[in-house]
């Protein structure tokens, strides 16, 4: 599954579309240009289990990674998955 990443100037998405249709998707505010602030998760039910929140996350790192940003979780979920596991917390503000 290819995901992509969004951007306007204040918001942006990692997502997967089929058929031209986000059926999932991890949204962010971008609060600077060194932070960003992720605020839902939603994943098609059709897609539960698979670990695609997860990979949404860690697109997500990856950027954040490559430009120097920080990460501040709001969403329950993306906040969770940072709890859990310390090698990603690098990049938490």
């Amino acid at each position: 599954m290819d995901i992509k990443i969004d951007e306007t100037d204040t918001k942006g998405a990692a997502f997967i579309e089929s058929d031209k249709i986000k059926i999932a998707e991890m949204t962010y505010s971008i609060a600077s240009p060194n932070l960003i602030i992720i605020d839902h998760t939603a994943v098609d039910d059709s897609l539960k289990g698979q670990g695609i929140g997860r990979k949404l996350l860690l697109k997500i790192i990856e950027k954040a990674r490559n430009q120097n940003i920080k990460i501040i979780p709001l969403c329950p979920f993306a906040k969770s998955v940072f709890a859990k596991e310390e090698s990603l917390q690098d990049v938490l503000k």
